[in-house]
């Protein structure tokens, strides 16, 4: 069995791909191209505005965190 993206099991991928689309942050298209099939995945409206949120919050963090070590970097 190879290897998907990011070195992450196909079966894997799957799995986490439902996830997210059981969850509405991705749309899932199937299809083939010539004879092999392929699986399209784009960023939802809702999952955009889901990932937006989350990293304004892990930047907050980071600004905290600099705040309270003295200016880091």
């Amino acid at each position: 069995m190879g290897q998907g993206v990011g070195g992450t099991l196909p079966s894997a991928l799957s799995k986490q791909i439902c996830t997210l689309e059981s969850h509405g942050y991705v749309e899932v298209r199937k299809g083939y191209v010539g004879k092999r099939p392929r699986t399209w995945v784009q960023l939802s409206d809702g999952g955009r505005a889901a990932l937006e949120t989350h990293a304004a919050a892990l930047q907050r963090i980071v600004e905290a965190s600099r705040r309270t070590s003295g200016g880091g970097d």
